[in-house]
């Protein structure tokens, strides 16, 4: 994106929401290539021209990469007239941008999501052919042993009849509530729910903990965020490329 107006590019920035930075505008205390401009809806090139606010240069970034440490109680969806979304817990400037969340969970799932604008990563990473895997954590009520590992590791069949991809589970602690990681390459809906139903157990608790090479940073409380690193950005498409 080479051309876009002032104050979407203000917004898009971090500066403030498109209200705040037009009056940063109006104000005359922006500048473009060492001239005050006035007009919100001023044309700029992000690629060629020098913008300023005040004595501080504006940096553009189309594109942003989140981490989120979801909540339960949260949907998992840009927008609903009842419920409280994922975008809802983040800041204006960033919301001003149009992120979405790269899959789904549950409401009463946990754990880290990945929220952006890029939609040829977030389709790379959904894509069944990049084999992306998926870790989670789960509580399960019921003894999981090794039957159970075998009918991951081969597929099971659902109650609608689709079979899954093989996915993996390690059993950290097998009791009344068993303690395992699954592994997915897929995301059907409630999909670990309805595996573990099929094997007659029911699951009590679920928070992801990986997608691809990106891992929930455990410093992140649940509802908090933060923006990844270019390392991290870096890792998780070359992850994709091969």
């Amino acid at each position: 994106m080479a051309k876009i107006r002032l104050d979407k590019l203000l917004a898009h920035s971090g500066i403030g929401t498109r209200k705040q930075v037009k009056k940063f505008i109006r104000k005359g205390l922006v500048t473009v290539n060492g001239k005050a401009v006035r007009d919100a809806g001023t044309i700029v090139d992000t690629k060629h021209d020098e913008i300023f606010i005040g004595n501080e240069k504006v940096k553009y970034r189309d594109l942003i990469y989140i981490m989120m440490n979801k909540p339960k109680g949260v949907i998992t969806s840009t927008y609903d007239p009842a419920e409280r979304t994922v975008i809802d817990l983040l800041p204006p400037e960033l919301t001003a941008v149009d992120p979405f969340p790269v899959g789904r969970l549950d409401k009463d799932t946990e754990g880290l999501l990945l929220i952006t604008n890029d939609g040829e990563l977030a389709h790379q990473l959904l894509s069944p052919k990049k084999n992306v895997v998926k870790k989670y954590y789960a509580q399960i009520q019921g003894i999981v042993d090794e039957n159970d590992v075998k009918a991951f590791k081969e597929g099971i069949i659902l109650e609608d009849g689709y079979k899954t991809l093989p996915a993996g589970l390690e059993i950290l602690r097998a009791a009344d509530v068993s303690e395992v990681y699954v592994y997915l390459k897929e995301g059907k809906y409630h999909q670990i729910k309805r595996m573990f139903k099929a094997l007659g157990k029911k699951v009590l608790y679920l928070k992801r903990l990986a997608m691809g090479s990106l891992v929930l940073d455990e410093r992140l409380k649940p509802g908090e965020w933060r923006e990844l690193t270019e390392e991290e950005v870096s890792s998780l498409k070359t992850s994709i490329s091969r």
